[in-house]
């Protein structure tokens, strides 16, 4: 007598696709605890454009996708909340010294108030075409207004280093790490 494994087998993976279903149901997908959207653990935070902190890697940054990127360019594809330190033109190029920092909104005025962060800064390179918007107290108007790289650069330089610390901006970074785009917060 023949005994046939098949009815058994497609129990098996009948069990299997059903299980599979039951706990990619279960992932939390609708209720915000996806396990996959679930935030990376963070060395440094930032907070993004909203005012949320945005998750980056143990090497100091993270890419879309939730992986770490490299080491040499931590920050490629993302967008940033930093403080800039100082900045500087050479080498063909305009280059910034920054480290994350987080935003929040004023409790009294259409404003935001820099939570400083914490460790080294980092130097980052400008792209070529990178836009810059600066506000008060960096730029003459409290909404953003278009400026040069170099007219960043000799405003920033301008301030004593003590007085650059409260400043805090919005950066978007290319695929290599450069930066695309500042743009300053308005403080009061």
């Amino acid at each position: 007598m023949r005994v046939s494994h098949r009815p058994a087998a497609v129990r098996c993976l009948t069990a299997l696709a059903f299980s599979l279903v039951t706990l990619t149901g279960c992932s939390g997908e609708g209720d915000g605890q996806a396990a996959d959207t679930a935030p990376v653990t963070s060395a440094a935070p930032s907070a993004s454009a909203d005012g949320t902190a945005a998750n980056t890697g143990a090497d100091g940054g993270a890419k879309p996708d939730g992986t770490s990127s490299t080491a040499a360019a931590p920050w490629a594809g993302t967008k940033q909340f930093v403080q800039i330190d100082d900045a500087r033109t050479g080498d063909g190029g305009t280059y910034l010294s920054v480290r994350p920092a987080q935003k929040k909104a004023h409790p009294q005025f259409e404003a935001w108030v820099i939570v400083p962060g914490e460790g080294p800064y980092t130097e980052v390179r400008m792209t070529e075409d990178a836009k810059v918007t600066l506000s008060v107290p960096l730029g003459d108007e409290k909404h953003p207004a278009s400026y040069s790289q170099a007219d960043f650069v000799s405003r920033l330089t301008a301030r004593p280093s003590s007085a650059r610390s409260p400043l805090g901006y919005d950066l978007s970074f290319d695929g290599e790490g450069r930066v695309t785009r500042l743009q300053s917060l308005y403080t009061p």
